[in-house]
């Protein structure tokens, strides 16, 4: 009987054991600790990008610990790689909430998956701030997604009228990724801007994700000898554009987005890309103090220049973790409020938010001059 007595006590002892364990695992946030997801490209067509907004959190991470963390608490963000694919985006997601318990997203990176993830956060009431989801959809999720950036509407038409102002631009040709709502998007409020402003689109033509040939639109885009030819894809798709473009004869002046701005672009593209505009977020000629500190701090941890990429993730991250101190609690309504009347000045400029979450700020043009980005002038919204 004794013997059955310390059986059952240590069986029971073993018991506690083993469900105290599964309540100290390391995710979520602990009392100590307030874990924020971040869904980006680590891997994939855009890894570039995800390295480069991965640097610039764990900048912000170390700055932010450094000082005391939030109220006291470290924070820690939790990265998660959706290969730019929106399945994938939507499954990283959902472990971050779920497993990792976090109580606030950064992301996703690009259009296309954080149109994926937005309803999903909006239906758990989880916070989600993009720094560089353009789409002008994300945000029409609902009240708990929110955006740092500019939205696509702005972008193409402050290119458009740098083309049709300050290049003379009177004809134009779109060459866009048909599958890709960042793309689609920016064709789109180009086209609308530049034939206001009394230009003519001669040709549009699409693609498919991932493709890699473009010669027989380009062909059909060289018989009409526009003036200039928007390409509003990324770095890795509008470098191979450039390379053929050229190869091909096409004298017109390449015109994109923000999706440009990588130094892989060089890599993908040489010198195809240079004589280029597009448009961007934020540049590191600025002389601005935040974008100088910025870059200092950067560069002393990585011996590298930021690009927009690390900018608007920093950024994103900044003003997230500045509302959840703000909030003085970590619930999803207490944060999505601060953040509703969040107003402050990070890297890429002053921040407010309108009534749908999105970023009222300035643009930059910039323009691709022997393999570097050259700052051309700053837009206002």
């Amino acid at each position: 009987m004794i013997k059955k007595k310390i059986a059952l006590a240590i069986t029971l002892a073993m018991t506690l054991g083993i469900f105290s364990g599964c309540g100290t695992g390391s995710g979520g946030s602990s009392s100590d600790e307030i874990d924020i997801g971040v869904v980006i490209p680590l891997t994939g067509s855009v890894a570039a990008f995800g390295k480069s907004a991965r640097n610039g959190l764990d900048l912000l991470q170390t700055e932010i610990n450094d000082k005391g963390g939030i109220n006291g608490k470290k924070v820690k963000f939790i990265y998660g790689d959706d290969e730019n694919k929106p399945a994938s985006a939507v499954n990283v997601a959902q472990k971050l909430i779920n497993d990792d318990k976090v109580v606030a997203i950064v992301g996703p990176l690009t259009s296309t998956c954080a149109n994926s993830v937005a309803p999903i956060l909006e239906q758990d009431k989880i916070p989600m701030v993009t720094g560089t989801g353009t789409n002008p959809k994300i945000t029409q999720a609902g009240d708990y997604i929110f955006r740092t950036c500019f939205i696509d509407p702005f972008q193409g038409t402050v290119i458009a009228k740098f083309a049709s102002g300050d290049l003379k631009a009177k004809t134009a040709a779109i060459l866009y990724d048909n599958g890709n709502d960042y793309s689609k998007g920016l064709a789109d409020n180009f086209q609308k801007s530049f034939e206001k402003a009394g230009g003519k689109i001669l040709d549009s033509e699409t693609y498919n994700t991932n493709d890699q040939d473009f010669n027989a639109q380009l062909t059909k885009i060289k018989n009409e000898n526009p003036d200039v030819l928007l390409a509003p894809d990324y770095y890795s798709t509008v470098g191979m554009i450039a390379k053929q473009a050229r190869a091909q004869g096409i004298k017109s002046t390449f015109l994109g987005g923000d999706g440009w701005d990588s130094s892989d672009l060089f890599t993908v593209g040489g010198d195809a890309v240079n004589g280029a505009y597009f448009t961007d977020h934020y540049s590191s000629k600025d002389t601005s103090k935040e974008v100088t500190t910025f870059i200092d701090s950067f560069k002393k941890k990585y011996k590298s220049t930021p690009d927009s990429m690390a900018a608007l993730n920093y950024d994103a991250g900044k003003v997230l973790v500045q509302s959840i101190q703000k909030a003085g609690k970590t619930d999803g309504e207490s944060i999505k409020n601060a953040l509703k009347s969040y107003s402050g000045t990070v890297v890429s400029g002053k921040i407010t938010f309108d009534k749908d979450r999105n970023a009222i700020k300035a643009a930059v043009i910039i323009n691709v001059k022997n393999n570097d980005f050259d700052f051309v002038k700053k837009v206002q919204p």
